[in-house]
């Protein structure tokens, strides 16, 4: 089925655009204070007779009775707030004669919609009985009963709420908890603040007229995520004849329709909507739409959210929105894809990653890609600079170096001369396999292929290429240079190995920093560190 709905131009509001969709969900998303209940409200008021928007601020609260109203009365007081058929929406935003407020006047409905939902279950069971009488004059076999709303109802929330059942009984609302061992039952109006707003929003979405375009403002508001997907997933089913527009800034709810179309709003000046629809990207659906709400410079890592990784540079590079990408090849890859991403055009992009044994002409090579490497092997290595060491001694209250040199001739000496040569043969492979990951072998000519890892492997020698390693390591060596040893040697375990020559825990010296950068001694280990970081990402 298609769907047909409008949106304001870009450069002037009163200029509709139409659009349409094959999907019945359309996601609109952007940051707080961006204008997206606004356009809602807009998009409302620009076709009230096809639009039925449920805001952010609604209550929730309702009394022990259901109002009995007829199906016509209570399917007008549903859309409009009043008891006649009109497409002025302003009762429902609380009109009071003389203003009212579209995006944060409390919507106040929530027993026009259970009268709602109730004359309709009472206009479907009438219909079929006078059908049953229809049949029983003219002696023919009755119908079986045909499913009704409540139906459909119990459905939908026996999907989201597989222990509970909902009553409508004697014009009374009833909660029903049952497992196998027992079972209770309490009134609805006590339900939990996400039971009373999913039969809330089941309600709403089932009684409005067919080939609506029903807006929800805040979808996720009182529902916990894990109930959230399920919710609306049924209510879309059930409801194929509407569109449903989300407006949200919940980016894993919006990632979690994939099909939808996604309008992201950027911006509201009061006049005009600056908003871009989210084409499809190489990146994950969620990480793109996270970055285009922080609208801030992003730097792709390794590690994950809670490693050291992301902790340091969260400080380290503050003006960014930090993304950890696991291993070295994610950050490689998401930084490629965001830098070719249109979308994204606007916004600065880099990839930091561990020197991990990388040769120039690899860091070289990467540069051309947005993505540069630490002066240190490996990011752990950080922890151990010889700037940092002198801060961590001077917050100790040692009064002398006497305790950084020991630290330095400990990780020469004890750490790395012993490991040497399997340093140099670790540094070896890894430049093996980057330069066979670089042979050319494109095209769909067999000879050509093969004459291309002929040379390769003809001139192929694994002692020459392990000879600038071993110089390299063993100078470093030899000439007791610090800085040299930490910027090739790799071994993450270096970190907790210094902490007791400086009167800490083992365990506890990268958390010891880590505390410093969230408080007063912060520029301090910045200071220290930010020589180690590539010059060519901007601080």
């Amino acid at each position: 089925m298609a769907f047909v709905y409008y949106l304001p131009s870009n450069d002037n509001v009163k200029n509709k655009v139409e659009c349409g969709t094959n999907i019945n969900s359309v996601i609109i998303i952007g940051a707080n204070g961006s204008g997206k209940s606004k356009l809602g409200a807009w998009i409302e008021q620009s076709n009230p007779s096809i639009t039925h928007r449920i805001g952010a601020q609604r209550s929730l609260i309702f009394g022990s009775y259901i109002k009995q109203m007829s199906y016509e009365q209570a399917t007008h007081k549903l859309l409009s707030g009043t008891d006649t058929p009109t497409t002025d929406h302003k009762q429902r935003w609380n009109w009071d004669g003389e203003k009212y407020n579209y995006t944060s006047s409390l919507l106040n409905d929530y027993e026009d919609v259970l009268s709602a939902i109730w004359a309709k279950q009472v206009k479907q069971e009438s219909e079929y009985v006078k059908q049953c009488k229809e049949m029983d004059f003219a002696g023919e076999p009755h119908k079986k009963v045909p499913e009704m709303i409540m139906d459909v109802l119990n459905r939908i929330w026996s999907s989201v709420f597989p222990h509970r059942n909902i009553s409508f009984d004697d014009g009374k609302v009833t909660a029903i908890f049952s497992t196998e061992r027992k079972s209770s039952e309490y009134k609805g109006r006590d339900m939990s603040d996400g039971e009373r707003v999913a039969l809330y929003l089941i309600c709403q979405s089932l009684c409005i007229p067919s080939n609506k375009i029903i807006i929800i403002d805040e979808p996720e508001l009182h529902l916990h995520r894990s109930i959230m997907n399920r919710l609306w997933t049924a209510i879309e089913q059930e409801r194929q004849d509407c569109l449903f527009m989300y407006i949200t800034h919940d980016t894993q709810f919006a990632a979690a329709h994939t099909q939808s179309t996604k309008i992201w709003v950027k911006s509201y000046d009061g006049e005009a909507w600056k908003y871009s629809f989210v084409e499809e990207a190489a990146l994950p659906n969620q990480l793109l739409l996270d970055i285009m709400g922080n609208r801030r410079k992003v730097l792709f890592v390794e590690g994950t959210n809670d490693s050291y990784d992301t902790l340091l540079y969260t400080h380290l590079f503050s003006e960014y929105y930090i993304v950890p990408c696991g291993s070295c090849r994610k950050v490689i890859e998401q930084t490629k894809a965001m830098r070719a991403n249109a979308q994204l055009h606007d916004l600065e992009c880099y990839g930091l990653i561990d020197c991990d044994y990388r040769s120039e002409r690899e860091k070289t090579a990467l540069k051309g890609k947005g993505v540069y490497t630490l002066s240190v092997s490996e990011v752990e290595n950080l922890f151990i600079v010889e700037e940092l060491l002198k801060v961590v001694n001077q917050l100790q209250g040692f009064t002398d170096n006497s305790r950084v040199d020991q630290a330095k001739k400990y990780i020469i000496e004890k750490r790395y001369k012993p490991e040497i040569e399997k340093q140099i043969c670790a540094a070896t492979i890894a430049e093996i396999k980057y330069q066979l990951s670089i042979i050319d072998i494109s095209g769909t000519d067999d000879t050509a292929i093969q004459n291309r890892l002929s040379a390769f492997f003809d001139n192929f020698n694994y002692l020459e290429m392990k000879q600038p390693f071993e110089t390299l390591f063993m100078t470093a060596y030899n000439e007791f240079n610090y800085k040299k040893v930490i910027s090739i040697y790799n071994r993450k375990s270096l970190k907790n190995s210094i902490g007791s020559i400086f009167g800490l825990q083992e365990k506890d010296y990268c958390d010891f920093i880590i505390r410093q950068l969230n408080g007063p001694n912060s520029e301090l280990i910045k200071r220290a560190l930010r020589p180690y970081l590539p010059s060519e990402i901007p601080l």
